[in-house]
C-alpha cells in the first residue's frame, strides 16, 4: 500500500489530548486527531463535515521521532475584558520546542494518497502543528513510497540537518504506530477524531504500539570539524 511521508517540524508544536481548563498540555508526539485535522485543513474540509473526517480517521498512521522536543511552559495571566474588575487568573500552556517528526499516512486508496499529497503542496486553509501559534517549517510533504507504513518510516533518511547530526548523541529512533489488535506493548489513547464540530466534538479510542530502533545513520562515526586557532601563525 502507498505511504505518504510528511515532515512536521517547527520552533513550537502542541498536541493536546487531555487538556482541561487552565492547563493546556501537549503530548510527546503528534496525536492522530492533530494529524487528521492537519490533513483536513489542507484538503479544505469544514469542521462539521463528519463523513470526510471519518475517511481521514480510517487512515493508518505512524510517527517516527527524529528529534524529541524540549517541553516549554508558557505562563499566562488572563482577565475577562467584559469584567475588568475580576481578579486575573493564571493559565499554563505547554509546547514542544524544536521537535522534528516524520509522519507516515498509509491507505489502500492510492488516489486518496495522491490527493493528500497535492493538498499539502497547495493547502486550502493555513496549516498549524496543533495550535494556531505553531505554523510548520518547510518542507512539509516529502514523498510517496510504494511500501508499507513501517518500512517507509524506517527507510526514510534522518531529517536533521547535517550540521546538527554531528551534535546529536542519540542513536535511537522512537516509533509510535497504529496497532490493529491488542497485545504486547500496546496502549489505548483517546485521540481518534469522530467529529470536529464545535457543538459536539467527539473522540474515540485507538490502540497504539511504541517501539525503538537503532538509527544506523547516527550510529556511524561522523567526521568532526576541527579548528586550529594557531594554524595561520605558522
Amino acid at each position: 500500500m502507498p505511504t505518504l511521508l510528511i515532515r512536521m517540524a517547527a520552533p513550537l508544536q502542541a498536541w493536546g489530548v487531555d487538556s482541561k481548563f487552565e492547563t493546556r498540555r501537549t503530548g510527546r508526539e503528534p496525536s492522530k486527531s492533530g494529524i487528521v485535522g492537519f490533513l483536513a485543513a489542507a484538503m479544505g474540509y469544514r469542521r462539521n463535515e463528519d463523513d470526510k473526517i471519518a475517511e481521514l480517521s480510517r487512515l493508518n498512521i505512524g510517527i517516527r521521532v527524529d528529534k524529541e522536543g524540549q517541553l516549554l511552559r508558557d505562563y499566562h495571566t488572563i482577565c475577562d475584558p467584559k469584567c475588568p474588575r475580576v481578579t486575573k487568573y493564571v493559565t499554563n500552556r505547554y509546547y514542544l520546542s524544536d521537535a522534528i517528526f516524520l509522519v507516515g499516512v498509509e491507505s489502500d486508496d492510492g488516489e486518496l494518497i495522491e490527493r493528500l499529497a497535492n493538498a499539502l503542496e497547495h493547502p486550502a486553509f493555513p496549516l498549524f502543528l496543533g495550535r494556531r501559534s505553531c505554523p510548520p517549517t518547510l518542507p512539509i510533504c516529502l514523498r510517496t513510497r510504494e511500501t508499507c507504513l513501517k518500512d517507509s518510516l524506517e527507510a526514510e533518511p534522518w531529517l536533521l540537518p547535517e550540521w546538527r547530526k554531528n551534535k546529536e548523541s542519540s542513536a535511537q529512533y522512537r516509533f509510535v504506530m497504529d496497532a490493529n489488535e491488542p497485545g504486547g506493548k500496546t496502549a489505548v489513547v483517546q485521540d481518534l477524531p469522530l467529529s470536529f464540530n464545535p457543538e459536539h466534538r467527539k473522540f474515540g479510542y485507538r490502540l497504539v504500539r511504541e517501539y525503538g530502533k537503532t538509527n544506523t545513520e547516527s550510529a556511524e562515526e561522523k567526521p568532526q570539524a576541527f579548528h586550529d586557532a594557531f594554524a595561520e601563525l605558522g
